[in-house]
């Protein structure tokens, strides 16, 4: 999904792992970047645990997250840092892709769904997910690392 000019649409994000509040990467990439950050969730999709972090997989389920919204003036870096911490390089189906980056609709906890960028894991960890992964139960990152 595009702009006139060819640039990715200025969409909010899905959150699903180490990016939620309370995880690593959420202060390191996060503060001071984002106007809003509310509950949401994502239909069909499985979550599983990659080495060291989370990956969305396209399949039936569901993932637990966050919906970020970015601050003013700061939609264009919060794309390029969040782009290169889940290695994706355009355009989508580049080999080099660690995750690949789609437009999906994201069901807040309140409201109307909203289409948002979901970071799915590339085609190659994808099919090594689906054939030799476990799916996290629940689909929800918070509870899987730091369950009670």
């Amino acid at each position: 999904m595009t702009d006139p000019q060819g640039r990715p649409a200025a969409l909010p994000f899905f959150v699903y792992g180490t990016l939620r509040p309370g995880e690593p990467n959420h202060d390191l990439f996060l503060r001071g970047r984002t106007e809003r950050e509310e509950p949401a969730r994502l239909e069909g999709a499985l979550l599983y645990d990659g080495p060291g972090y989370p990956y969305a997989v396209p399949a039936p389920g569901a993932i637990v997250g966050e919906l970020v919204r970015a601050a003013p003036g700061e939609y264009a870096e919060l794309l390029s840092v969040l782009d290169e911490l889940e290695g994706y390089v355009a355009p989508s189906g580049d080999p080099r892709n660690l995750y690949e980056r789609e437009a999906r609709d994201v069901l807040p906890a309140v409201g109307a769904p909203v289409t948002a960028w979901v970071y799915f894991a590339g085609p190659r960890v994808a099919h090594e997910l689906r054939t030799r992964g476990r799916p996290i139960p629940a689909g929800d990152w918070i509870t899987h690392v730091s369950p009670g």
